[in-house]
């Protein structure tokens, strides 16, 4: 008879397989849309960011702003990948740019700009660990709000494995300011010209301990309200990045959570001219509160 260990580790591996085998199903079918881009570094005050153009994103961008029904309520089956819980389930991400973008979705309607919840952080932390059994780190995020970056009104959080061979490395490109805070035991990172907090995670963190973490910060920020206004979370096992938001975009350039990784999405080479001319360190700031008017 096999362990409680050996039947979770051999669940996290069934998960995992199937991740990769619908991947294979939802191609063949074209239910999944893979966006091709092309990637470019930019660096500005030390810290290096990935840009990704391509003229799909305009298109995805068109989509998401048409008025249209649900599309987790039904969800496309093709895009089914498992149940994780009895209140959310995982899809693979329609329109991805990197391999593997997995959608955390809850089964009935929740909006997108409340509290998230403990059983959020549950099928968020359940999908971690059975990417990182695989030897393969992951960052989730979740955008919250339209302001945020959401392109929808239900309820979901995203998990990006970090595969070395992808252009979003293992180590994102935000980690190196993120790690420094740390080092230093505080919230805040002085190389991050605009608001955000920072907290420390670790691989023994359980997902009520992360919840509770998050309260504590958004608390921190003024936000720990029913609604509170639009923000961004990122988070890896290490830490937990909260980013208040100001706007969705700056000079026709939209940021979502990635952006606040190190990760920037542009439509066009003019938009491309636009981003090295501003700056993708300043374009964060931009769309962000500077750090005095949280205070």
């Amino acid at each position: 008879m096999q362990s409680e260990e050996q039947i979770k580790q051999q669940g996290e591996q069934d998960f995992w397989r199937k991740v990769l085998t619908q991947t294979e199903h939802a191609l063949a079918t074209g239910a999944l849309q893979p966006i091709e881009t092309q990637s470019q570094r930019l660096t500005q005050a030390g810290i290096d960011f990935i840009v990704r153009i391509s003229s799909s994103l305009r298109r995805k961008a068109q989509a998401d702003s048409s008025p249209r029904p649900n599309p987790f309520l039904p969800y496309e089956p093709d895009l089914f990948v498992a149940d994780l819980s009895p209140t959310h389930l995982c899809l693979l991400n329609k329109f991805n740019v990197t391999p593997h973008h997995l959608l955390i979705i809850t089964r009935d309607f929740q909006p997108q700009e409340l509290l998230l919840e403990t059983s959020d952080f549950e099928a968020l932390w359940s999908c971690m660990a059975t990417v990182q059994q695989q030897g393969i780190d992951s960052l989730g995020f979740y955008n919250s709000g339209k302001q945020a970056g959401a392109s929808q009104p239900h309820r979901h959080l995203q998990l990006l494995p970090l595969a070395p061979d992808q252009p979003l490395p293992v180590q994102v490109p935000m980690q190196v300011p993120i790690q420094m805070a740390l080092a230093a035991a505080t919230a805040q990172s002085p190389s991050l010209p605009f608001s955000h907090i920072i907290g420390r995670l670790s691989d023994g963190t359980t997902a009520a301990a992360a919840h509770s973490l998050y309260l504590q910060l958004l608390d921190q920020l003024g936000l720990q309200v029913a609604e509170p206004p639009p923000y961004n979370l990122l988070i890896t096992r290490q830490w937990m990045l909260i980013v208040p938001r100001r706007q969705e975009q700056f000079e026709t350039i939209p940021v979502n959570s990635l952006g606040f990784a190190g990760s920037l999405f542009v439509h066009s080479p003019d938009q491309l001219e636009q981003l090295k001319r501003i700056g993708p360190l300043s374009l964060l700031a931009k769309v962000a509160f500077q750090v005095d008017q949280m205070n």
